[in-house]
């Protein structure tokens, strides 16, 4: 089938690099002229895990290429597939301006018959506005899918190649057979594609990011009324997650959650509550307790350090949202950072993968080291924030030798108790 990705973020360009592997002929189009030269060289731009091999192989298949022109994408795919930013606006609502934007232009250069997927994640009502503004200049048949994605930043190739469920909202028995037909080879162990309409498809993944960003701050609370009453999370999630009615994934507590979907998506739902009259309460919650959560180590390390960080040297490991990505947007890293430096401490901070993000957003505001052992040399703390393997099982040796004094505040909770104590470590975790 030939398909085009109009957007080549984390989404559209795991989206079409996933589908030329399975045969398709893809064209991803993107605005970004220095992107889309990077990527016709063979470069890709984000860092997600096996990406690259399924990137080049594709490029060298020819199945996969690159434009800037939107003309030649919607004329190449029988499938055009959205992949837009949906930023949060100043409401807290996605800014729909970059969908409606290109769903203005689709009007105007299509010529037969195309199925028009919204791949961004979007709020309920977009398809019917998607097709309105694409149906003022249309001069020939065309469908408006609805169609979420669930790819988690770190394991998105393994979550397109092998889905659990693949989502799809429409009310044409034309696109939807298109649809199934393009999905069928990723769905083959048996694992549902679910038809439902357009407005439930866009709630889906809202719901599914709510849910789960609920569950994260729930476990965060419970973490730190442990902490109040001397019971150790640890213990109380595992006791949790064996009750099949919950399960043991998303119970980690740590320093809130970040990255482009759960933050945005909870405020967005919230925001769509809103506007119908609707006051998501438990939304609402959510929201205040993981600002809040992701600054909780901070009066710890005030604690310690009898309330005066100036001069204070802080090594950081992990700058990035989550392990496995070098994402940083809403990173709770971010947050510790400007608290740290308010109060005058310095910053090394290391991530195998983060910095140079991190590094166009902050300047020379604090330093990057060149590996983990280095971002210690001299500090007179250590502060974890991203759980990267490279992590959790390090030399205690070198880190009491670099350290000038042995403390950490784990954000990630990587390590266990007793091992600290036995190490000779000042030792702060999450609700332990």
């Amino acid at each position: 089938m030939k398909i085009s990705v109009i957007g080549t973020g984390y989404v559209g360009l795991v989206t079409g690099t996933c589908l030329a592997e399975t045969g398709n002929e893809v064209v991803c189009v993107d605005i970004d002229e220095r992107k889309v030269k990077q990527m016709q060289e063979g470069e890709v731009p984000i860092y997600e895990p096996h990406l690259d091999v399924l990137f080049e192989r594709n490029i060298n298949a020819d199945r996969l290429s690159f434009t800037t022109s939107l003309q030649e994408g919607l004329e190449h795919g029988e499938i055009i597939f959205l992949a837009l930013p949906t930023p949060e606006d100043e409401d807290g609502s996605a800014d729909l301006k970059y969908v409606l934007g290109v769903a203005d232009e689709i009007g105007q250069l299509i010529k037969t018959y195309k199925v028009i997927v919204d791949k961004s994640t979007v709020p309920v009502g977009t398809s019917e506005r998607v097709h309105n503004a694409i149906s003022k200049n249309a001069r020939c048949d065309f469908d408006v899918v609805s169609n979420p994605e669930f790819l988690r930043e770190g394991f998105a190739v393994d979550d397109f190649l092998k889905p659990e469920r693949i989502v799809v909202g429409s009310s044409s028995a034309r696109a939807t057979e298109l649809m199934q037909k393009l999905y069928k080879p990723f769905v083959r162990s048996g694992n549902p594609v679910i038809i439902m309409d357009e407005k439930s498809a866009e709630l889906t993944k809202y719901a599914a990011n709510s849910f789960l960003a609920t569950k994260i701050t729930f476990m965060n609370e419970i973490a730190n009324f442990c902490e109040e009453v001397g019971a150790d999370v640890d213990k109380v999630r595992i006791g949790m997650g064996t009750d099949s009615r919950i399960g043991k994934r998303f119970l980690f507590p740590g320093i809130g959650y970040g990255g482009s979907c759960f933050p945005k998506d909870v405020k967005a739902l919230h925001k769509s509550g809103k506007d119908v009259g609707y006051d998501f309460e438990i939304l609402d919650s959510v929201i205040k307790v993981n600002k809040k959560q992701k600054t909780i180590l901070i009066p710890k390390i005030q604690k310690y350090f009898k309330g005066n960080l100036k001069g204070k040297k802080i090594g950081m490991w992990g700058l990035a949202f989550k392990p496995e990505t070098d994402d940083i947007r809403e990173a709770p890293a971010l947050d510790i950072i400007d608290k740290l430096l308010e109060q005058g401490a310095e910053i090394t901070a290391f991530d195998p993968e983060a910095m140079p993000n991190v590094q166009r957003k902050l300047g020379d505001s604090i330093s990057f080291a060149t590996s983990m052992y280095e971002a210690l040399e001299d500090a007179d703390a250590l502060v974890i924030c991203t759980e990267w393997g490279m992590f959790r099982n390090p030399n205690f040796s070198i880190m009491k030798e670099k350290l000038s004094d042995h403390v950490i505040f784990d954000g990630r909770n990587l390590y266990e108790l007793q091992e600290m104590q036995s190490e000779g470590f000042h030792y702060e975790s999450i609700g332990r």
